[in-house]
């Protein structure tokens, strides 16, 4: 990706690009600044088990999770094989993460309150290459990777890589390897697909005619399934949607008070549980009020 500074004439100037020397350095950014990049709470840096070093280990609390994140500056390494050791690791070891999140963060947290199954790796680097990005195109393994550069004048950009939309299942290549297919049968990564299976084919099109607004909104949005509902992020979670049998339940990421409402269209849900993140809600089974609702998730941006 190429970077400019637009000058007063109209001119450009190139940024270059300042590389990172040591991981370190990357790991530094990352953990600095975990929740304004990926929404993660930063549990312990250099975490070590079992003889193994993990370099951050965090914690989604959307998705109930450990997030395993290690930093690579050498292309020469099989994020696979690293990956599903470290996925093995953790599955292996659930006590031992448990007592280090609560010992660190001082909370209470019980290995019933956490979804194992979307425990997942991320790997952090200045550039993957295409086997890399290749060997990890699988719709349903639990590893990611994001790509950091640095640039001149303090300028950093942080990427994750995109699987693409015909990426298959890992599952039928880690059939015949024991400790892979016990990771990817307790590992579960889900598919907006699973949100559709069995809904009335009028609540599919209602749900892709809100989805193609919602992408509308602006630019690198992403859709991303969780195992309740279905994200829309950029940066944070902008709205999440349920895909029930006979409409949509859209939520809203405000804060209660945060959200301009004239019509008072959205439901208060901030004294309630919820699925979905933000304090607003709404059921619908029509498109009557799409532009509307596209105004009040615009509000998130």
């Amino acid at each position: 990706m190429n970077l400019y500074n637009l000058e007063k004439n109209n001119s450009i100037k190139h940024i270059k690009e300042k590389p990172f020397k040591l991981e370190r350095d990357i790991q530094n950014v990352f953990e600095n600044n975990l929740n304004d990049i990926m929404g993660l709470t930063l549990v312990k840096s250099e975490f070590s088990i079992k003889n193994k070093r993990i370099d951050t280990l965090a914690y989604d609390a959307q998705s109930n999770a450990f997030i395993i994140i290690e930093y690579k500056r050498s292309k020469n390494i099989s994020v696979v094989d690293q990956g599903f050791t470290y996925l093995s690791l953790m599955l292996e070891n659930k006590a031992d993460f448990i007592i280090e999140y609560n010992e660190t963060l001082k909370q209470n947290l019980k290995r019933t309150d956490v979804d194992w199954s979307q425990t997942r790796v991320v790997f952090v680097s200045t550039s993957f290459t295409e086997n890399q990005k290749t060997a990890t195109n699988f719709k349903d393994i639990a590893i990611e990777l994001w790509e950091v550069k640095r640039y001149e004048n303090n300028v950093i950009s942080i990427n994750a890589v995109k699987k693409s939309k015909s990426a298959e299942s890992i599952k039928p290549i880690t059939s015949s390897n024991t400790q892979l297919a016990s990771v990817t049968k307790e590992i579960k990564v889900y598919t907006e697909e699973e949100h559709l299976i069995n809904k009335p084919d009028s609540i599919v099109e209602l749900y892709e005619t809100f989805k193609e607004a919602i992408l509308n909104l602006a630019d690198d949005i992403e859709v991303k399934a969780n195992k309740l509902y279905v994200a829309f992020k950029k940066e944070k979670n902008l709205s999440d949607i349920v895909i029930l049998k006979k409409g949509l339940k859209i939520f809203i990421n405000l804060t209660k008070g945060a959200l301009d409402d004239p019509k008072g269209l959205m439901r208060d849900v901030s004294g309630t549980g919820h699925w979905g993140n933000g304090d607003y809600e709404v059921v619908i089974n029509n498109t009557k009020d799409l532009e509307y609702i596209m105004s009040l998730i615009k509000q998130t941006i």
